[in-house]
Protein backbone atom coordinates (compact mmCIF):
# COMPACT_ATOMS: atom_id res chain seq x y z
CA UNK A 1 0.00 0.00 0.00
CA UNK A 2 2.74 2.38 0.71
CA UNK A 3 4.33 2.05 -2.57
CA UNK A 4 1.07 2.40 -4.44
CA UNK A 5 0.75 6.11 -2.48
CA UNK A 6 4.62 6.61 -3.34
CA UNK A 7 4.10 6.03 -7.09
CA UNK A 8 0.32 7.99 -6.89
CA UNK A 9 2.20 11.06 -4.85
CA UNK A 10 5.55 10.60 -7.55
CA UNK A 11 3.38 10.47 -10.78
CA UNK A 12 1.29 13.64 -9.27
CA UNK A 13 4.30 15.77 -8.79
CA UNK A 14 6.78 14.61 -12.50
CA UNK A 15 2.74 15.98 -13.84
CA UNK A 16 2.75 18.84 -12.29
CA UNK A 17 6.20 19.69 -12.84
CA UNK A 18 5.55 18.59 -16.42
CA UNK A 19 2.28 21.51 -17.04
CA UNK A 20 4.74 24.09 -15.54
CA UNK A 21 6.20 26.52 -18.31
CA UNK A 22 9.92 26.20 -18.01
CA UNK A 23 11.26 29.74 -16.73
CA UNK A 24 8.04 30.70 -15.37
CA UNK A 25 8.69 31.45 -12.02
CA UNK A 26 11.15 34.31 -13.66
CA UNK A 27 9.15 35.49 -17.22
CA UNK A 28 8.51 38.51 -14.96
CA UNK A 29 11.91 39.75 -14.23
CA UNK A 30 12.89 39.32 -18.04
CA UNK A 31 13.28 42.14 -21.09
CA UNK A 32 10.57 41.69 -23.24
CA UNK A 33 12.93 41.16 -26.41
CA UNK A 34 15.14 37.91 -24.39
CA UNK A 35 11.95 35.58 -23.03
CA UNK A 36 14.70 34.83 -20.16
CA UNK A 37 15.73 36.15 -16.62
CA UNK A 38 19.66 36.03 -16.93
CA UNK A 39 19.68 36.67 -20.77
CA UNK A 40 22.59 39.19 -21.00
CA UNK A 41 23.44 39.29 -24.71
CA UNK A 42 22.61 42.17 -27.01
CA UNK A 43 20.14 42.18 -29.47
CA UNK A 44 18.48 43.97 -32.44
CA UNK A 45 15.37 44.23 -30.30
CA UNK A 46 17.39 45.84 -27.58
CA UNK A 47 17.96 44.40 -24.27
CA UNK A 48 18.12 46.77 -21.60
CA UNK A 49 19.76 43.74 -19.44
CA UNK A 50 23.15 43.85 -21.85
CA UNK A 51 26.70 44.75 -20.90
CA UNK A 52 26.50 47.52 -23.29
CA UNK A 53 23.23 48.67 -21.47
CA UNK A 54 23.81 48.55 -18.04
CA UNK A 55 27.28 50.79 -18.56
CA UNK A 56 25.19 53.67 -20.53
CA UNK A 57 22.89 53.17 -17.06
CA UNK A 58 20.15 52.28 -18.97
CA UNK A 59 17.47 51.34 -16.13
CA UNK A 60 16.48 47.18 -16.59
CA UNK A 61 12.71 47.48 -16.92
CA UNK A 62 13.49 50.03 -19.95
CA UNK A 63 10.51 48.86 -23.06
CA UNK A 64 10.43 50.25 -26.57
CA UNK A 65 7.59 52.40 -27.33
CA UNK A 66 7.14 53.51 -30.93
CA UNK A 67 8.38 51.86 -33.76
CA UNK A 68 12.07 51.73 -34.90
CA UNK A 69 13.58 53.44 -37.77
CA UNK A 70 15.87 53.06 -39.66
CA UNK A 71 19.18 54.09 -41.53
CA UNK A 72 19.60 53.50 -45.04
CA UNK A 73 21.85 54.48 -47.41
CA UNK A 74 21.27 54.40 -51.05
CA UNK A 75 18.78 51.15 -50.02
CA UNK A 76 20.76 49.38 -48.17
CA UNK A 77 19.65 49.57 -44.48
CA UNK A 78 22.55 49.85 -42.11
CA UNK A 79 21.29 50.20 -38.31
CA UNK A 80 17.70 50.48 -36.48
CA UNK A 81 16.75 53.14 -34.26
CA UNK A 82 14.67 52.86 -31.71
CA UNK A 83 13.67 54.74 -28.46
CA UNK A 84 13.21 53.02 -24.97
CA UNK A 85 11.37 54.31 -21.70
CA UNK A 86 11.82 52.88 -18.09
CA UNK A 87 8.58 53.75 -15.41
CA UNK A 88 11.10 52.82 -12.92
CA UNK A 89 13.74 55.81 -13.70
CA UNK A 90 11.28 57.71 -15.49
CA UNK A 91 13.63 58.35 -18.49
CA UNK A 92 13.76 57.42 -22.15
CA UNK A 93 17.01 56.24 -24.13
CA UNK A 94 17.80 56.36 -27.68
CA UNK A 95 18.97 52.81 -28.95
CA UNK A 96 20.89 51.48 -32.32
CA UNK A 97 21.61 48.32 -33.97
CA UNK A 98 23.80 48.41 -36.55
CA UNK A 99 23.02 45.40 -38.99
CA UNK A 100 24.71 42.10 -39.91
CA UNK A 101 24.70 42.73 -43.41
CA UNK A 102 26.61 46.31 -42.43
CA UNK A 103 28.29 45.60 -39.65
CA UNK A 104 29.91 42.29 -40.67
CA UNK A 105 31.83 43.94 -43.31
CA UNK A 106 34.49 45.04 -40.88
CA UNK A 107 34.95 48.45 -41.72
CA UNK A 108 34.50 50.93 -38.64
CA UNK A 109 32.19 53.88 -39.01
CA UNK A 110 31.49 56.93 -36.33
CA UNK A 111 27.61 56.70 -34.68
CA UNK A 112 25.40 59.03 -32.97
CA UNK A 113 22.50 58.12 -30.76
CA UNK A 114 20.36 60.26 -28.50
CA UNK A 115 16.62 61.38 -28.00
CA UNK A 116 15.48 64.36 -30.10
CA UNK A 117 12.95 66.14 -28.32
CA UNK A 118 10.34 68.03 -30.62
CA UNK A 119 9.35 70.47 -27.37
CA UNK A 120 12.97 72.31 -27.85
CA UNK A 121 14.15 71.39 -30.83
CA UNK A 122 17.98 69.40 -29.58
CA UNK A 123 18.80 66.14 -28.99
CA UNK A 124 19.20 64.74 -25.12
CA UNK A 125 21.44 62.40 -23.98
CA UNK A 126 24.05 62.11 -27.06
CA UNK A 127 26.20 59.21 -27.17
CA UNK A 128 29.16 59.80 -29.89
CA UNK A 129 31.41 56.58 -30.55
CA UNK A 130 33.72 57.65 -33.38
CA UNK A 131 35.53 54.87 -36.13
CA UNK A 132 34.15 52.40 -34.16
CA UNK A 133 32.75 48.52 -34.61
CA UNK A 134 30.21 48.58 -31.72
CA UNK A 135 26.76 47.02 -32.89
CA UNK A 136 25.16 48.24 -29.74
CA UNK A 137 25.03 51.63 -28.41
CA UNK A 138 22.23 53.03 -26.11
CA UNK A 139 22.09 56.92 -25.19
CA UNK A 140 22.32 58.03 -21.69
CA UNK A 141 18.60 58.30 -19.72
CA UNK A 142 16.79 61.92 -20.40
CA UNK A 143 14.69 63.75 -18.09
CA UNK A 144 12.42 64.14 -21.10
CA UNK A 145 9.66 61.68 -20.78
CA UNK A 146 6.92 64.93 -20.47
CA UNK A 147 8.21 66.22 -24.04
CA UNK A 148 7.27 64.43 -27.79
CA UNK A 149 10.02 63.00 -28.67
CA UNK A 150 11.91 59.76 -30.71
CA UNK A 151 15.02 58.07 -31.04
CA UNK A 152 17.67 59.19 -33.07
CA UNK A 153 20.96 58.04 -34.40
CA UNK A 154 23.60 58.54 -36.90
CA UNK A 155 25.89 56.65 -38.68
CA UNK A 156 29.06 58.00 -40.87
CA UNK A 157 30.65 54.92 -42.89
CA UNK A 158 34.32 55.37 -43.28
CA UNK A 159 35.66 57.32 -45.80
CA UNK A 160 32.35 58.55 -46.20
CA UNK A 161 31.77 62.22 -46.72
CA UNK A 162 27.91 61.70 -45.67
CA UNK A 163 26.18 61.11 -42.57
CA UNK A 164 23.18 58.90 -42.47
CA UNK A 165 20.41 59.35 -40.18
CA UNK A 166 17.11 57.61 -38.31
CA UNK A 167 14.42 57.89 -35.93
CA UNK A 168 11.99 56.06 -34.31
CA UNK A 169 8.21 57.31 -34.26
CA UNK A 170 7.13 59.88 -32.69
CA UNK A 171 5.83 59.23 -29.02
CA UNK A 172 4.47 62.07 -26.93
Amino acid sequence: MRTTRYRKVLVAAATAALLVPAGAATAAAAPASSGKAADTRPSPEGNPLSRTAKAAGVCADAREVGSRGLIQRNGETLASVKQFYSKECNENYGYVWVWAGFHDKGQPYDLTVGVHSYDDDAVHGKRVLKATDKQEVWSVGTDTVAQATSGIGTLRPAGDPTTYQGLSSKRG
